[in-house]
C-alpha cells in the first residue's frame, strides 16, 4: 500500500512538472494589416496560421493578434500598453510597412521602434523584430535610411530579427491580393513557413529564461 501511494505521489509530481514545462508561451503579434489579416478570413491571418503551425510541432502558444490595419510604428507605440497585456512572454513586432508606403521620415520610424523595444524590455517581455524594406519609389537614399533601422535595432538591443517579413511573397502576383500589397492565404502560408525557424528559436529562448 505504501509503495502504491509513493508511486502515485511520484507520478503526480512528474505530471505537475510536465504541466509547468509545457505551459503555453503567451505571444502577441504587434502589427499592421499584414498581420491583422486584411482581406482574409480570421483563421487565415498570420498569427492564427503561425499558432497552428507551432501546434503541429507540439509547441503550445497563447497567440494574440494585435494587428491594426493602417497602423504605423508610431501608432503601434501609442497603443503598446493595452495591446500587450501583463503576463505576455514575447512580442513579435511587425510594423513599418505603412511608414515606408507613406514616405515617413525614417528617423520617426526608428524612434518609434526604439521606444517599443525599450518599453517591452523594461517589462521583461522578449522581443522579436520583423524587418521591412522600403519600396523603390522614394529613392535609394530613403531606402538605405529606412532599411537599416531593423538590423541596427536588433544589434543595439540584442533582439532576434527576421530580416524581411514578406520574403518570398512580395511582388509575386500569385501570392498577393488584387492590391498587390497584402498576401493571400497561400502567401501567408509561405510567410509562416519561412519565419518558423526564427519563431521556434525565439520561443526556445523564452522557455530557457523560464527555468
Amino acid at each position: 500500500m505504501h509503495i502504491a501511494v509513493l508511486m502515485l505521489a511520484v507520478m503526480t509530481m512528474a505530471n505537475l512538472a510536465w504541466a509547468g514545462a509545457t505551459k503555453p508561451v503567451k505571444l502577441v503579434v504587434l502589427g499592421d494589416s499584414l498581420s491583422a489579416g486584411l482581406g482574409l478570413l480570421a483563421q487565415e491571418a498570420f498569427p492564427q496560421k503561425l499558432k497552428k503551425a507551432l501546434q503541429a510541432k507540439g509547441i503550445e502558444v497563447d497567440m494574440t493578434n494585435a494587428g491594426v490595419s493602417g497602423d504605423t510604428t508610431s501608432g503601434g507605440r501609442d497603443r503598446l500598453d493595452w495591446s500587450v497585456p501583463d503576463g505576455t512572454d514575447g512580442v513579435i513586432v511587425e510594423l513599418g510597412a505603412n511608414d515606408a508606403l507613406r514616405g515617413i521620415d525614417p528617423e520617426v520610424t526608428r524612434a518609434a521602434l526604439t521606444d517599443i523595444v525599450q518599453r517591452l524590455k523594461a517589462r521583461k517581455i522578449a522581443v522579436m523584430l520583423c524587418g521591412m524594406l522600403a519600396p523603390p519609389n522614394y529613392g535609394a537614399e530613403y531606402a538605405a535610411r529606412f532599411n537599416s533601422i531593423y538590423p541596427d535595432l536588433a544589434k543595439s538591443f540584442d533582439v532576434p530579427l527576421y530580416p524581411f517579413f514578406l520574403e518570398g511573397v512580395a511582388a509575386d502576383a500569385k501570392l498577393n491580393q488584387a492590391d498587390g500589397i497584402h498576401p493571400t492565404a497561400e502567401g501567408v502560408d509561405i510567410i509562416v513557413g519561412r519565419i518558423m525557424p526564427s519563431v521556434e528559436a525565439f520561443i526556445g529562448t523564452i522557455a530557457e529564461q523560464r527555468r
